[in-house]
């Protein structure tokens, strides 16, 4: 019967050309844009190298201190995250990090425009990056203050030219003269934690960092297993409870967490001192935006639906007269949407793996890498699927109702 459907569906499509061509086009285009975007949120949030392991990782990357007359919401300081990230009993490590910051460096008469991190020794054993020449600096390189630093592949192209080895060689950035200890493959901007073209030991940052509570510092944990996720936060909020202000008769209040990179997406968009579920809302607002877009195509594709019954309605009397179910007539007709939608959405991916390579290739976004997996694929069909049995429903329905007499007459009720 599914076949028989399939086959009909294929016929009436191929006779109806107009009508599916406008079709197509409506579906095609609403599921190319929201598989593009897809994969944008995908290569921002789903685990991937150097942040393979983040399945299993949480961090605390907004803190707000707040008191009766207002507060502060921002990053936090490296004596936050020292005093109440590091250390957590279930912990299997912790990472102390700085954001990457932009900067100019001068090398061989030449101004180049770069990102740097400073991180600690155990940063290198949470994310999981790929080593083109040498290895990553250690904790004792980080305790000592060592001049050592990690680049990219294509910030040693810029420093040192093409297929150039650049361990052992030095560059000089901030007044400050650096060693070259490891080379990894470019990271993409959109990985929140990974992203640098230069890392380098916290110990040689400038200026006294160690005292702040907010400032520029982000904490990573990498849990034992997602399990243990809600024992960390726990011990972290019991910690909270004894924060010490820098101004106990101004401020009251602390509100952080320990986060996944959604997570702390979600408290940044939604607020840091909201009692909401942050990750739900921010979920719910995602899906509001696609149905709302979603909803323009739909509304287009019924009416275009109730049109071919009009056109169709001879036929439609005829099978009734002759005894066709008003349920097999319905579920013919959701068929050919269901296959239009499909044909819609393999189109859609074809487009959409295009466009992705041609984002990737311009570098609009550095370094970014956008493809559409199998996983995207997926979502993209059942997307489609849905799409054409919502707009087959209403018509579908008009159809069922429709009197063999007055179908044979042109369709009036």
């Amino acid at each position: 019967m599914l076949s028989n459907y399939i086959k009909i569906a294929l016929k009436v499509l191929g006779r109806r050309k107009f009508f599916t061509f406008i079709s197509l086009f409506g579906i095609t285009l609403t599921l190319v844009v929201l598989m593009v975007a897809a994969a944008i949120l995908d290569n921002a949030f789903a685990p991937q190298q150097p942040e393979s392991r983040f399945d299993r990782v949480i961090g605390t990357y907004i803190i707000g201190i707040y008191g009766e007359h207002g507060g502060t919401t921002t990053s936090p300081g490296y004596r936050f995250v020292d005093k109440y990230v590091r250390g957590l009993s279930r912990a299997e490590a912790t990472s102390i990090f700085t954001g990457s910051s932009a900067m100019v460096m001068y090398h061989d008469r030449r101004k180049l425009e770069t990102h740097i991190r400073r991180t600690d020794g155990e940063y290198w054993r949470i994310l999981d990056f790929k080593f083109l020449e040498g290895g990553p600096y250690t904790e004792a390189d980080n305790q000592n203050a060592s001049f050592v630093a990690v680049i990219t592949d294509d910030m040693r192209e810029r420093l040192y030219g093409p297929n150039a080895s650049a361990l052992g060689k030095t560059f000089e950035l901030d007044g400050q003269r650096f060693r070259v200890v490891g080379v990894v493959p470019a990271v993409p901007i959109t990985r929140r934690v990974g992203f640098s073209e230069i890392w380098a030991p916290i110990r040689t940052t400038k200026g006294e960092y160690q005292k702040a509570m907010i400032g520029n510092f982000n904490a990573i944990v990498l849990a034992r297993s997602r399990s243990d996720f809600d024992a960390l936060r726990n011990e972290f909020q019991q910690r909270l409870t004894h924060f010490e202000f820098d101004d106990p008769k101004s401020q009251n209040r602390v509100v952080a967490g320990l986060d996944t990179l959604f997570e702390a997406t979600a408290r940044g968009i939604v607020g840091n001192q909201t009692d909401v579920d942050r990750p739900m809302m921010l979920r719910l607002v995602l899906i509001a935006m696609a149905l709302l877009f979603v909803t323009l195509p739909t509304v287009n594709l019924v009416s275009i639906n109730l049109s071919r019954i009009l056109e169709r309605a001879s036929e439609i009397g005829a099978r009734k007269a002759f005894g066709a179910s008003s349920r097999t007539l319905v579920g013919q007709f959701v068929m050919e949407n269901v296959v239009l939608t499909v044909i819609g959405g393999t189109i859609a991916f074809a487009l959409a793996t295009w466009i992705l390579a041609a984002i990737s290739s311009a570098q609009f976004i550095p370094y970014a890498i956008f493809t559409v997996n199998l996983r995207i694929f997926g979502y993209g069909m059942l997307l489609a699927a849905f799409f054409g049995i919502v707009s087959g429903v209403y018509p579908a329905w008009r159809m069922s109702r429709m009197h063999p007499v007055n179908a044979l007459r042109g369709g009036a009720q």
